[in-house]
């Protein structure tokens, strides 16, 4: 999340040590339904401040505020030894391409109905798979191949290019999700060298620097109301990534992941009630295609990890002589 989807910025192995282990479940899936309803209110949050301010003054707050619940993750480590990294670039080119996404999927919600927005921002787990066999070398199988494919179907489902639905909205959403999907394949990277928690604080703060370059060429002084709502977005999008850290580091991937997918819901109801918008029956069709491509995905991940860990432990067989 590194972007405008409820996606955890390191994997989810990471976080043990914080959390006391992957041993309690209940209140995991429970931060993981609170996250994603405090992203739903910054994509609403969004929506709204879209209409009067600049995305990229919009994108500048989310960012800067952002910063509060990060410095909260590194308190009860007490040591800031952890922001020594091996590849600060890496680092620099994750707060760009993450900026993109989040600028693309920004965008995206000015542009159309939120439910629709958010329906295709699901589609970068299945990128992440495509692209993470020429940019990460990883094999996958033709279960995970057909999955994706079939995903990708879904998307075309969600934007009916037939009946003239491949808007400019549309197009700004495919290019945010492909964007997102980059930013976490340059996460698993920087992960092989440096602590997670540092990659999700060099985020906030290259992001904050890039989304303040424009500031001088677009910015408008916010009302007291609509300061409100800024605070109220950058408070959202980073506790929401506080929690949603914590989720991960007391359940596994594959028992959290499913539960991030309520946002589809959410951003569903908060479209309807505030500016009645009703997603076409489509979105809701294509959207369960792209969200079981993508759960099928995981669940084969999973099973490969786990049998991988399983031959690990066990001891080499020996010939009796």
């Amino acid at each position: 999340m590194t972007t405008q989807q409820p996606v955890p910025d390191v994997p989810p192995e990471s976080f043990s040590p914080y959390s006391g282990g992957l041993d309690r479940p209940g209140h995991g899936i429970l931060l993981s339904l609170a996250s994603t309803l405090l992203f739903s209110v910054l994509w609403c949050c969004v929506k709204e401040l879209s209409e009067r301010y600049s995305i990229y003054e919009v994108t500048f707050f989310r960012n800067l505020l952002a910063i509060v619940p990060v410095v909260l993750m590194f308190a009860p480590r007490r040591s800031w030894g952890m922001l020594r990294v091996r590849r600060i670039s890496g680092h620099v080119w994750r707060g760009a391409i993450g900026v993109v996404g989040m600028t693309f999927g920004f965008l995206s919600y000015h542009l159309m109905p939120l439910a629709d927005a958010v329906a295709i921002s699901f589609m970068s787990p299945l990128v992440v798979t495509a692209l993470s066999v020429p940019l990460l070398g990883e094999r996958v199988g033709i279960h995970r191949w057909s999955a994706v494919i079939i995903g990708f179907g879904g998307v075309l489902v969600i934007v009916n290019p037939s009946r003239g639905m491949f808007t400019p909205g549309v197009s700004v959403a495919i290019c945010g999700a492909i964007a997102s999907a980059l930013s976490m394949i340059t996460i698993r990277q920087l992960n092989r060298s440096d602590p997670p928690l540092a990659i999700v604080f060099y985020f906030t703060l290259f992001a904050t620097m890039f989304t303040a370059l424009p500031l001088p060429f677009v910015w408008v002084t916010p009302s007291g109301s609509d300061l409100g709502l800024l605070v109220l977005m950058g408070l959202t999008g980073g506790v929401g990534q506080y929690f949603m850290t914590r989720a991960y580091g007391l359940a596994p991937a594959a028992v959290i992941s499913p539960f991030t997918y309520s946002g589809l819901l959410w951003a569903t109801l908060l479209g309807w009630f505030l500016w009645s918008d009703v997603p076409k029956p489509q979105v809701f069709a294509g959207a369960a295609i792209v969200i079981a491509s993508g759960l099928y995905i995981l669940y084969r991940e999973t099973s490969k990890k786990v049998r991988a860990a399983a031959e690990s432990l066990t001891p080499p067989s020996r010939s009796t002589p």
